[in-house]
């Protein structure tokens, strides 16, 4: 089959969006189709990614080429969000325009990486009936940004959007998305009078990346070693960090680091924080690149992961698989239902807490660092998470599956529904 996939960020780029696409097309070339990937030449941060239009690219472990189209944008990156969004333009007309010349693809899956970026596969569809559309919906828009206080909910350009975006929806042959929090957002607001043909399909990181083999074992290590705490990743309006800023004053005598990497746009407010004198050990660093990621995480005892009750269903942090994978026990502070805390609820991999509770925070920290053998117990069951749900090996597969059903129903027909994971 000829497969298309559609997203501004790819390899070598270390969006979470470019790194799992990249790991969907490589799998899908694996199994005997033509994959093309339709990206920008800009990332997710304001550099330059090599490679031009229609590079051929192959990874180190030989597997079948995939077509990589770099499209031009003019690479302004996420720090404004003016250059975001002249990013954004660039790449919905060039996107448009390539889909437009392609030969016809049996399937086009489109991420939403920008947002509404899924308008140019069913363009596609519409030169070529017999094609197929995907919607992997990372994120939802317009919900995001009026969660965030950005667009007014209920006010014209809301309305708008919401109005775009649900003929979008109801175009699309198949929705994936990241947890059931997503999926009961996008039928209340999108499929009201109908059932959306809706598959929730977890992200994941390479088993290959995280051998089970060097996963430390966090309960021997030196007792005098600090507890590391790890926020990795992206930290945007999504996320809240009010509540660890509180534990970490409560907990300055203690021997514990507060460490986050990464970037976005919480990230000046926790530079700030770093040298008071009653947080001698918060940390904060740049991104990584992905390849130093296991390192990273090995480092640390514990991992911390943040969403503010507003981004339920709206986001789904991909930071939990790597946490995962590295066997670190999980210190998640959101709402309940959201994909981090599913996960702690079937695995008992760490806890799940609410928006504002300190006094929780900090027991829990406490007793991570007087019993370093609890550390040991959780970490072997967040190792038991990944390699049960959340590693290439068991969602790579769920892709497969999906595809093949898609090509199994004539474009004349209604595809029939699979039940959800």
């Amino acid at each position: 089959m000829r497969i298309t996939l559609l997203n501004q960020f790819y390899e070598p780029d270390i969006a979470p969006t470019a790194v799992l696409a990249a790991s969907l097309a490589r799998h899908l070339a694996r199994e005997g189709h033509t994959v093309t990937v339709v990206a920008s030449r800009g990332g997710y941060q304001p550099v330059a990614v090599t490679g031009t239009t229609g590079d051929i690219t192959a990874p180190p472990s030989s597997a079948p080429p995939v077509d990589v189209r770099r499209l031009w944008t003019p690479r302004f990156g996420k720090a404004r969000l003016l250059g975001r969004l002249l990013d954004y333009l660039a790449y919905y007309l060039l996107a448009a325009w390539t889909l437009l010349r392609l030969p016809r693809q049996d399937v086009v899956i489109s991420l939403t990486t920008p947002p509404f970026i899924v308008a140019a596969a069913l363009l596609h569809r519409l030169l070529h009936r017999g094609s197929r559309v995907v919607l992997w919906n990372m994120d939802c828009y317009p919900e995001a940004p009026e969660r965030a206080g950005m667009i007014r909910e209920g006010g014209l350009p809301s309305r708008l959007l919401r109005a775009f975006n649900g003929t979008l929806i109801r175009s699309v042959d198949q929705i994936v998305c990241l947890d059931g929090a997503m999926r009961q957002l996008l039928q209340a607001n999108y499929g009201r009078t109908e059932t959306l043909p809706i598959e929730i399909i977890p992200n994941w990181e390479p088993l290959a990346l995280f051998p089970g083999s060097q996963v430390p074992d966090r309960s021997q290590r030196d007792p005098s070693r600090p507890l590391v705490v790890l926020y990795q990743g992206n930290a945007g309006v999504g996320h809240e960090f009010e509540t660890v800023l509180a534990c970490a004053e409560r907990l300055r005598d203690l021997p514990v680091i507060f460490r986050f990497v990464g970037g976005g746009q919480w990230w000046p407010w926790l530079q700030q924080q770093q040298g008071r004198p009653e947080l001698p050990g918060w940390e904060v660093r740049p991104y990584v690149p992905k390849n130093e990621t296991p390192a990273l995480l090995a480092e640390a005892d514990v991992a911390l992961i943040t969403l503010r009750e507003t981004s339920q269903g709206v986001m789904s942090p991909s930071k939990l698989h790597s946490n995962l994978a590295a066997g670190l026990p999980v210190l998640s502070i959101g709402p309940v239902g959201s994909n981090i805390d599913e996960a702690i609820a079937r695995f008992g991999c760490g806890v799940s807490l609410r928006n504002g509770d300190v006094d929780g925070t900090e027991q829990f920290l406490r007793g991570l660092i007087a019993a370093p053998e609890r550390r040991g117990e959780l970490g072997q069951r967040a190792r038991q998470a990944f390699e049960q749900a959340y590693c290439d090996q068991q969602t790579l597969p769920a892709f497969s599956r999906l595809i093949a059903r898609l090509a199994s129903v004539p474009a004349s027909h209604t595809l029939p529904m699979m039940a959800s994971r």
